[in-house]
């Protein structure tokens, strides 16, 4: 049975405006400016520039207006017909062409230029001296390397591949066959199956000299006691001092885990990180201001104005109705623009004085023993924002101090009570723990046991999970792994 009743209900939501400043404030300065271009690319009615009153803008037109007079009467003055020159009576549309519709996109593809790694492999097996099928599947097997240069794919897999894609038919044996030929190019190590097989490679292609030989054995029969570090094991099983593994392990170290990317990093982009604060200290005290390409100067255009005061005289023309709420529509959008920008403004400012202040000690020192603990909640309580506002602050941004440029969320950090009742942040226990894994003895290094006893020296009640939970934050091997000879 239905039924229609009336009921009152009350709910928050947010406008379209709302979310889209929401958006502006988590964007970095670089994107920023990419917005604005943006924005006035697409309405007509913001401008770049300060804004100005009318007396200003009166003044303005009044030269404008004269310069123009004088311009006329120059070109009054220098009016020459160009026409008696040119005696060429072929109409304009005949010089053109247009093979495409209107409705059609013009696009234009990017063409790239360079060989890529596979390219590079496929014209040196070309040179090789090999039968047309062993140079077929080369090149099949070449188009299945990964980025590093290896084979990652079974011999069986490719030889279905083969079977059903390229109606060619084939055996493993065959694939070997190619492979080596595939491993024989440069760069050394290109086509191994695994981190062994690479490094094994690479030690084949080099001179037969004592600390090779050995670094062969080592890689080719004690690989998993070389990856565990159990030296110990290696020295007893080669028959062979300390030295003489020393020297293998360097001829190891020298050798290069990943071939494929050989030339790669080189072509990499380099991105620039533009700050979006700038903290100067000066007389002991700090001083913060917003990165100048943070704030762009943007106006709504007067010639809009005019045009809607225009319409509007003649609201009786439905075309000027309808030119009335587009132009009202653009102006709009215009203003809002400009106050979001200008709100953007404030909240950055407003968050990072409470930042600032709040982590005094370090942006005089730089040292990060003196980080206070700072979470989302500090600021936010601080500035009377919500928790995600300061969340958006604090995304991809980065301040310029005295000691380099950091990103924001590196002052944030959990608290830790010490022995005598105090808070401190958990960065500053990360750093006092860095510092002794940097200065054991390589040969003998540090357990977690022994860094928890460490802390608990200091003063920091600390239980062993922890430790090796910062250690790992910290991107620190275990014990055995950071065992050196």
């Amino acid at each position: 049975m239905l039924k229609q009743n009336l009921s009152l209900k009350l709910q928050q939501k947010l406008s379209p405006q709302q979310i889209q400043l929401m958006k502006m404030l988590q964007l970095p300065t670089v994107e920023l400016e990419q917005r604005v271009k943006d924005e006035l690319s697409e309405n007509p009615a913001l401008e770049e520039g300060e804004e100005r009153d009318d007396a200003e803008t009166a003044a303005e037109e009044n030269t404008e207006s004269l310069d123009q007079q004088e311009n006329e009467q120059d070109d009054d003055r220098d009016d020459i017909d160009l026409s008696d020159y040119f005696d060429d009576d072929t109409p304009d549309y005949k010089l053109q062409v247009q093979n495409k519709g209107r409705d059609e996109e013009e696009r234009e593809t990017p063409l790239a230029g360079g060989n890529t790694f596979q390219d590079i492999l496929r014209s040196q097996l070309a040179l090789r001296d090999i039968d047309e099928r062993t140079q077929l599947l080369g090149e099949h097997l070449i188009g299945n390397l990964d980025e590093d240069g290896y084979l990652r794919r079974e011999l069986d897999a490719i030889v279905n591949d083969l079977a059903f894609t390229a109606n060619v038919t084939t055996t493993t044996e065959d694939l070997e066959a190619a492979l080596k030929e595939v491993q024989a190019l440069d760069p050394a190590g290109v086509g191994a199956r695994d981190l062994r097989e690479c490094l094994l490679l690479q030690l084949r292609r080099l001179p037969h000299a004592a600390e090779t030989l050995t670094a062969r054995a080592i890689v080719d029969k004690h690989f998993d006691a070389f990856t565990k570090k159990h030296y110990d094991r290696i020295m007893e099983r080669l028959e062979i001092d300390e030295d003489a593994l020393k020297d293998a392990i360097a001829e190891i170290m020298r050798l290069n885990p990943k071939p494929g990317n050989t030339g790669r990093d080189s072509d990499k982009p380099v991105q620039e990180i533009v700050p979006d604060f700038i903290i100067n200290t000066v007389d002991g005290q700090l001083e913060l201001q917003l990165n100048g390409r943070n704030t762009p100067e943007l106006r709504v255009s007067r010639q809009y104005r005019e045009m809607i005061a225009e319409y509007q005289r003649n609201k009786k023309d439905p075309a000027a109705q309808d030119a009335l709420v587009f132009l009202k529509q653009k102006l709009d959008s215009a203003k809002w623009f400009i106050d979001a920008i200008k709100q953007r403004q404030h909240t950055l400012l407003v968050t990072m004085e409470a930042i600032m202040e709040h982590q005094r000690d370090f942006f005089l020192t730089g040292d990060e023993t003196r980080l206070k603990p700072m979470i989302l909640k500090d600021i936010a309580e601080k500035v009377r924002m919500d928790i995600s506002t300061v969340s958006r602050v604090a995304n991809s941004k980065y301040v310029q101090t005295n000691y380099g440029t950091i990103l924001l969320k590196f002052f944030f950090s959990e608290s830790l009570t010490n022995q005598e009742g105090e808070e401190v942040s958990t960065r500053e226990v990360k750093k006092i723990l860095k510092d002794a894994i940097e200065a054991e003895v390589k040969k003998n290094p540090l357990t977690d046991e022994e860094l928890t006893e460490l802390l608990k020296g200091k003063g920091y009640n600390i239980a062993r999970r922890t430790v090796a939970k910062y250690r790992e934050a910290l991107k620190i091997a275990p014990t055995n792994l950071r065992k050196a000879l």
